[in-house]
């Protein structure tokens, strides 16, 4: 007989094969489990389901919403911008003009104010508040009051008040004001912001010569000149004259002469000898008034101490780009207008409104050496005054 044939040998599997076919298998149970979690998201885990594997759901539900939260938005310009609103539709600047509520919005708008005048004011003051706004004539100024006293209907008589913007809130300073309502976004169309007291007399005081003089000398930050008789707390402020001594003579002067220490001269370079001015009626430009008003602190009401800095808010060379405006001054009376009620006598609220002044000084000095040991990036370009 001849030999039978050889039976078929079947191939042993080899382990690759093996550990391919499971991983395969673990890959489609996983996929499975997520595609059914993914569609039963929503639906309430059943009563019967045990404690250990409703935790286990509710986890898995959790970090699929967690990786659909960090999914990257689709951007409507394929670029990644995510902004929630186009850019033509964004308008990030305002101002102060008063608009008709009835009209063709488009057509009927005004022309914006070339500057603001914006003064703290108290009803006891209302005389010589009304002579000093008629002298801003209305084409060219817009007009903001800050009622510290909350008076606002008494001023209803008045020529002007009905294109006045009026904020009132009792007991608040000028600064305080300042810090809430003029930010720099709000007041932007306007070429110069004047924020004056409101004890001061403008006889001599011309607005719109004022400008011209401080545009031709390309003065940021100035102020009028305080006329003799004054209240004057720095030399500086007071109103030069070629006959006067020491004064540059002219529109303007930028500094001052003392030989009295701390001595002013010609080769002074720091406040208040040069490069300053006083806070009662100080005129900043548009940039500067954008970088004073980001300097002015929330809590520190009353300004002091930032007379000394202005000047790096000058665009430029302090001893050049502030300065005082001699041709065009006023009287500064020097009334206080701060420190009544609450209990307090008119003497011992003025005693108290001045140490809390000086304190604010004292902190906001400790927090501008702070800043600047702080901020290794920033170059000081006046170091004499850091360490002042």
């Amino acid at each position: 007989m001849g030999s039978s044939p050889p039976r078929p040998q079947m191939k042993r599997s080899t382990p690759h094969m093996l550990v391919a076919a499971l991983v395969f298998l673990v890959l489609l149970f996983v996929a499975g489990a997520a595609v059914t979690l993914h569609h039963k998201d929503r639906r309430p885990i059943s009563p019967s389901t045990s404690p250990a594997a409703a935790e286990k759901i509710t986890l898995s539900r959790k970090m699929l919403r967690d990786k659909r939260a960090e999914a990257p938005a689709a951007s409507s310009d394929g670029g990644g911008r995510s902004e929630p609103l186009p850019r033509g539709i964004v308008q990030g600047e305002s101002n102060l003009e008063m608009v008709s509520m009835v009209g063709d919005p488009e057509h009927g708008r005004q022309k914006a104010s070339r500057s603001l005048l914006a003064i703290p004011v108290g009803i006891k003051n209302k005389a010589a508040v009304d002579k000093l706004v008629s002298k801003f004539p209305a084409e060219e100024f817009a007009l903001m009051l800050f009622h510290y006293d909350g008076a606002v209907e008494q001023w209803g008589d008045l020529e002007w008040h009905g294109r006045a913007v009026h904020v009132a809130a009792a007991g608040q300073t000028k600064w305080w004001f300042a810090k809430r309502f003029l930010h720099p976004d709000v007041v932007a169309e306007y070429d110069y912001v004047f924020l004056w007291d409101e004890d001061v007399e403008v006889d001599a005081f011309d607005p719109a010569r004022y400008l011209a003089i401080v545009r031709r000398e390309g003065l940021e930050v100035s102020q009028p000149a305080l006329a003799r008789g004054s209240e004057i707390h720095h030399g500086i402020t007071a109103r030069q004259t070629v006959a006067g001594g020491g004064g540059e003579g002219g529109d303007v002067h930028r500094r001052f002469y003392r030989r009295a220490r701390p001595r002013c001269d010609e080769g002074s370079t720091a406040p208040p000898c040069t490069g300053w001015v006083e806070m009662m009626v100080p005129v900043f430009s548009r940039a500067a008034w954008r970088c004073t008003w980001g300097m002015v602190q929330n809590d520190l009401v009353h300004g002091w101490g930032l007379d000394y800095k202005l000047g790096y808010c000058a665009q430029g060379d302090r001893t050049m780009k502030v300065g005082v405006v001699d041709s065009e001054y006023v009287m500064h009376r020097g009334i206080p207008s701060l420190g009544g009620g609450g209990g307090w006598s008119a003497s011992a609220g003025r005693i108290a409104v001045r140490r809390r002044s000086f304190a604010e000084m004292q902190i906001f000095n400790r927090r501008w050496k702070e800043a600047v040991a702080a901020d290794a990036s920033w170059a000081d370009p006046y170091p004499e005054t850091a360490a002042a």
